[in-house]
């Protein structure tokens, strides 16, 4: 098994940690990750564009001079997209963008993405990540501590609980840093994030807590 060392928040090392290979050190599938984001991507599109065509457009219900004899060129409305404040000739319509993706290709993929990251030994586990209120010069001495100023961040926290949310509302105001709560959505759970492909692979450093990877491991495991 992989190990990797577990530090506090002060950037000590505290202890080591096992991670299973078959999912934080397997050869990473490009392909599969590269259709992750491209689902994720185009189903956060919300398809709200819309222009109006030559017929939805105010006026021109008159022709505007008659066929022939005028030296000008037929005319049959001065709504034509070719026309000042005519409709829009193939613009956007609403429109549904949705992609799936089946569980065993979404597993491999977020496999294949903490693989990177722990390859690239820009994966980082922390043995407890809780602040007791939401103060952004607290979570930046924290990364200061860990080295990764100069770093995009992702945390990625275990469950929604007071002290993780507080730990997210903290990394609101921090140019290049996110903390996301991986817990799986439910019925009953709101302001979960989820961990997600493009997340991960959008940060150079991915931070977890222990329970957050006794957690991945169970799931993807």
């Amino acid at each position: 098994m992989a190990v990797l060392d577990v530090l506090n928040i002060k950037g000590e090392k505290v202890g080591t940690m096992e991670l299973k290979d078959e999912i934080f050190d397997i050869e990473p599938n490009t392909d599969v990750m590269w259709r992750y984001v491209d689902m994720q991507l185009t189903n956060a599109r919300a398809g709200t564009a819309s222009t109006k065509t030559r017929g939805e457009v105010s006026g021109g219900g008159r022709k505007p001079w008659i066929q022939k004899h005028t030296g000008r060129a037929r005319q049959g409305s001065i709504r034509a997209p070719h026309w000042r404040h005519g409709g829009v000739a193939h613009g956007p319509k609403p429109k549904v963008y949705f992609k799936r993706m089946n569980k065993k290709m979404k597993k491999l993929a977020l496999k294949s993405a903490l693989s990177v990251r722990f390859k690239e030994g820009n994966l980082l586990v922390l043995d407890e990540l809780k602040m007791e209120r939401a103060k952004t010069k607290d979570l930046k001495e924290i990364i200061r501590a860990l080295g990764l100023e100069e770093s995009k961040i992702l945390f990625v926290l275990p469950k929604k609980e007071n002290e993780y949310v507080n730990v997210k509302i903290s990394g609101r105001n921090i140019p290049g840093v996110k903390v996301i709560i991986a817990d799986n959505p439910g019925s009953e759970k709101v302001n979960i994030d989820g961990l997600n492909v493009y997340d991960i692979l959008n940060h150079d450093k991915l931070v977890l807590v222990q329970s957050t990877v006794q957690k991945i491991e169970e799931v993807l495991g």
